[in-house]
C-alpha cells in the first residue's frame, strides 16, 4: 500500500483499527494466523491493522489498509517498541506506522522520545509515529516529541491511572483538551458501545483488540456470566 503520511491519518479518521496480537505460548501464535486474522477485519471494515512482531508484520505485507507495527520485547517496564533500533526493525518491516512507548520513562537505549522520533523520521520519512501513552502528562510530552498521534494504550499500566473496567474516557477527554495530535483510543473497548463513546469523548479513531480478536478471553466472558448469572455485555 503506497500512501503518504498525511494519507494515512486521513484514512483511519473517524474509523476502527483492529488489533491482532496472541500472547506467547498461545494457539493462535502464529504470523499467518495473525496476517488471516487482520484480513478477515479488513473484509468486516477495518480502516486499519496493529501487528505486534517483525514476522507478523511481514506476514501482512498485503494489507489495502494501514498497518500499526510494534515490537514488545524485555522485561523492563519499558517493552513497547522500546528502543530505536526496535522501531526502525517494525519500519523496515512494512508497518505505515510504528507504535512506542510514549511514556515519560527511561528508553532502554538512553534515548529520549524526541530523540527516537526524529531518528525514524531521518530514516522513513514516510512513516509515523504513534505514542503509547499512559497518563495526560504523557501525551503533552509525547506530542511536544513530535509524535504524529496519541494513544491511551498504557492507561492503567503506568501507575499513574487507575485501571478502568472499560476505556479510560476521562483521559481522551484530557488529551483532547490539551493536544492537537490526533489521538487513537485504545485500551479496555470491549463493545460497540465502548467504541462509540471513546469516539465522542475526542479519540480520531478507534483501537480493539480483544474484543474482536482473542478468542480465549472473549470465550471466558461467557463462561463465566454463565456460572455466575451475572450480565457482561
Amino acid at each position: 500500500m503506497n500512501t503518504r503520511p498525511t494519507d494515512i491519518l486521513d484514512r483511519l479518521a473517524g474509523g476502527l483499527i483492529v488489533s491482532c496480537q496472541a500472547y506467547p505460548g498461545e494457539p493462535m501464535r502464529d504470523p499467518g494466523t495473525m496476517a488471516q486474522l487482520a484480513r478477515a477485519a479488513v473484509v468486516g471494515g477495518a480502516v486499519g491493522i496493529r501487528l505486534q512482531g517483525i514476522a507478523d508484520i511481514r506476514a501482512a505485507a498485503d494489507l489495502t489498509v494501514p498497518i500499526v507495527g510494534l515490537w514488545k520485547d524485555g522485561d523492563d517496564d519499558v517493552f513497547i517498541t522500546p528502543t530505536l533500533e526496535h522501531a526502525r526493525a517494525v519500519a523496515d518491516a512494512g508497518a505505515h506506522i510504528v507504535a512506542v512507548d510514549g511514556t515519560r520513562r527511561d528508553r532502554p537505549d538512553g534515548l529520549t522520545l524526541a530523540e527516537t522520533v526524529a531518528g525514524v523520521r531521518a530514516s522513513h520519512p514516510d512513516v509515523l509515529v504513534m505514542a503509547d501513552c499512559g497518563s495526560l502528562d504523557d501525551a503533552i510530552a509525547a506530542e511536544q516529541a513530535g509524535a504524529d498521534i496519541l494513544g491511551t494504550t498504557l492507561s492503567g499500566y503506568t501507575g499513574e491511572r487507575p485501571r478502568t473496567s472499560g476505556p479510560d474516557l476521562e483521559l481522551i477527554e484530557l488529551i483532547a483538551s490539551r493536544c492537537a495530535t490526533p489521538i487513537i483510543a485504545e485500551g479496555r473497548i470491549h463493545s460497540p458501545a465502548d467504541a462509540a463513546a471513546a469516539r465522542r469523548s475526542g479519540a480520531s479513531a478507534v483501537c480493539v483488540g480483544t474484543a474482536i480478536t482473542h478468542p480465549s478471553t472473549i470465550t471466558s466472558w461467557f463462561v463465566a456470566a454463565l456460572g455466575t448469572g451475572t450480565d457482561v455485555s
